[in-house]
């Protein structure tokens, strides 16, 4: 984190895993945090050891990011102009587990929002201060499967997939003003994401697994050298090109055996 070009960050889904380990890595190259999540208590605590550590200001936001009102106050503190924030982490995600079939109609539609929507906003808000300024950044965190059919999951990998698309065009346009945009493809993180989607662990490949600041490095490192992507872990980076080469009935044979589709 040596010379950082970012002074100021907001990371969405701050308050534990993925989130909590790019707020962490930020505080300790001195960068001065917004962060956000709907458990205020969490964030709070963050906060106060995050600031005593590192002598960062640390703004809390505890918000639902699905809930218009909420989505459009965080819309407004990244366009506010007498508060510029350099780097945005587009960080706060959610999954289902199950046939799509047989899953909520409603739960579904939240992943998509979360994960797709709400990022998609967030970058809108703080895009054109930051192509004014000449200088800013996006962190999208998607993942791997973003390149992948995921039964099971069908909804979250398809929201990873806009995701991805959307930060790689981004990056092209806005290159030119000085702005980067970085799409994080993560792999299995050990971050309590699964366990809250209810994903059943023998569904899970058993291969080595990120921890959040694995993440959260890649990520910022890419950022900060205005990388348009990054894929954390050497294994994973050697498996994102295969993946993309194989045949898609192949990709699809395999997936099917990994998920036990």
């Amino acid at each position: 984190m040596q010379q950082f070009p970012y002074r100021t960050a907001m990371v969405t889904g701050a308050s534990s895993g993925i989130g909590e380990g790019f707020a962490r890595r930020l505080a300790q190259g001195g960068v001065d945090l917004v962060l956000v999540a709907r458990r205020a208590d969490l964030l709070k605590q963050l906060a106060d050891e995050l600031e005593s550590q590192h002598h960062v200001r640390v703004e809390v936001m505890a918000l639902d990011l699905t809930e218009e009102r909420h989505l459009t106050e965080a819309e407004e503190r990244l366009a506010d102009p007498e508060r510029p924030v350099e780097l945005l982490v587009n960080n706060a995600g959610s999954s289902g587990s199950g046939e799509f079939a047989r899953l909520s109609a409603e739960r579904e539609v939240h992943t998509v929002t979360l994960n797709a929507v709400v990022p998609l906003r967030l970058s809108h808000a703080c895009l054109p201060g930051m192509i004014e300024r000449g200088a800013g950044g996006i962190v999208n965190v998607s993942s791997l499967v973003a390149v992948l059919p995921k039964p099971r999951s069908a909804t979250y990998a398809a929201s990873k997939a806009f995701l991805s698309s959307l930060s790689e065009s981004i990056s092209m346009e806005v290159a030119r003003y000085g702005v980067h945009v970085t799409t994080v493809h993560t792999g299995l993180t050990r971050s309590g994401f699964h366990a809250a989607a209810g994903v059943p662990q023998d569904t899970l490949p058993d291969i080595k697994w990120l921890t959040p600041d694995d993440v959260a490095r890649a990520g910022l490192e890419a950022v900060a050298a205005g990388r348009p992507s990054t894929v954390p872990g050497l294994a994973y980076r050697i498996r994102l090109p295969l993946m993309r080469a194989m045949p898609r009935s192949l990709v699809r044979i395999i997936m099917r055996r990994v998920h036990k589709a």
